[in-house]
């Protein structure tokens, strides 16, 4: 039960993500977008820029902010898994890492939050 709920809160807090950045004027490319090294959450592009983003939600900090789990061992799977979406797209934008952290409904964008 608790894991269906923590799934669902993630994917809630994944759309509420994508509405946000549309709304700022980000236009959504892929979703959940698989690789081998792990999952990006959200694919944009801010004008010319490519932007990989990770969604945490929290219901609560009895554990931190969502951006606190966002680890540097996180990071590097981030960032791995962008270099093999650019290279079978066969693509060399300029890029950068954001972490939208949604922390008990208030949400939080941090912009170029870590560099490859």
């Amino acid at each position: 039960m608790f894991n269906m709920f923590k799934i669902l809160t993630g994917k809630k807090g994944e759309r509420k993500a994508a509405e946000y950045l549309t709304k700022k004027g980000y236009r959504i490319k892929e979703c959940n977008m698989r690789a081998p090294f792990g999952e990006v959450d959200i694919i944009a592009s801010d004008g010319t820029v490519l932007v990989f983003v990770e969604v945490k939600t929290r219901s609560h900090s009895q554990f931190g902010t969502g951006a606190d789990a966002v680890t540097k061992d996180k990071q590097r799977k981030l960032i791995k898994s962008a270099q093999y979406y650019c290279k079978i797209k066969n693509i060399m934008p300029l890029c950068r890492f954001d972490v939208i952290s949604i922390d008990a409904g208030v949400i939080t964008h941090i912009e170029n939050a870590f560099t490859a």
